[in-house]
């Protein structure tokens, strides 16, 4: 049985793994993770799995990804609105394109809160990926305060609807719902909660792009994702991955995110 949704998003596993590995370390962690999802029979077409590693490890990874024809997906941290030009210590979506990135974060919630980044911004961060046939990952997501001044999904709704400003129907995105309260605290928020909110973001979706476009696009849950709670999120009609931050540095536990399945008995 595949691990399609019953709207048939394949579901994507990804893991972000922030300022952690080196190229060297890069290398090995892809090695191991790749021989034991096939050593577990994984069905690498049923679940898609990406690593976003640092940008010095990315020519490393895409070397090795291609040369031993590795069933994994990476990407970029973060790219520039800009493709070049005077911006000292940006890197243009147009270096992920060239590295066959397949995917870019953007609007991390550490980006947002450590490097003030806006929802304009992004929004040209966005346009930029795809003048480059790179795919998006846009997070979105509140803190305590926003949950507690706003309720749930009025700020992620808001993130999102800025950040499509400049998206049309058929240009893919993947939109990623990080609660920042539960990023790194081990407390998650529950599978109903992660639901209530993607699916608000998905009928935003609706709205701006399409009912086509929504039914496409692939929604992840991000915050404290373990082994042990992912089935409960995978479940969701509206949840169709994880963007997993610490848990990707463990090769065990990321792998068993990634074969998620097993905890529910449906593989």
């Amino acid at each position: 049985m595949t691990a399609q949704t019953a709207a048939g998003r394949t579901p994507l596993i990804a893991g972000n793994w922030k300022l952690n590995l080196d190229h060297l370390q890069a290398i090995a962690f892809v090695q191991k993770l790749a021989w034991t999802l096939k050593d577990a029979r994984h069905d690498f077409g049923a679940v898609e799995v990406a690593v976003f590693p640092p940008f010095t490890d990315l020519r490393s990874v895409q070397t090795l990804v291609s040369s031993d024809d590795l069933p994994i997906r990476f990407g970029g941290q973060d790219c520039s609105e800009h493709d070049s030009g005077a911006y000292t210590g940006e890197i243009s979506a147009a270096f992920l394109a060239a590295l066959d990135c397949r995917y870019v974060i953007v609007g991390h919630s550490e980006r947002r809160q450590y490097h003030g980044e806006t929802d304009e911004q992004l929004a040209g961060k966005i346009a930029a990926a795809h003048r480059h046939g790179v795919v998006p990952v846009l997070c979105v997501g509140e803190t305590a305060e926003d949950l507690e001044t706003h309720g749930p999904s009025a700020v992620p709704v808001a993130q999102l609807r800025a950040a499509l400003a400049g998206v049309v129907a058929g240009q893919e995105i993947v939109v990623a719902y990080e609660p920042v309260w539960a990023i790194g605290s081990g407390q998650a928020a529950t599978s109903d909660q992660a639901q209530q909110v993607c699916a608000a973001l998905r009928a935003t979706l609706v709205e701006v792009l399409g009912e086509e476009a929504s039914a496409a696009t692939r929604i992840l849950y991000g915050g404290s994702v373990k082994a042990a709670n992912v089935a409960g999120f995978m479940a969701q009609p509206d949840i169709d991955g994880a963007l997993v931050g610490g848990a990707s540095l463990q090769l065990e536990e990321f792998a068993s995110i990634v074969r998620y399945q097993k905890h529910v008995g449906t593989v």
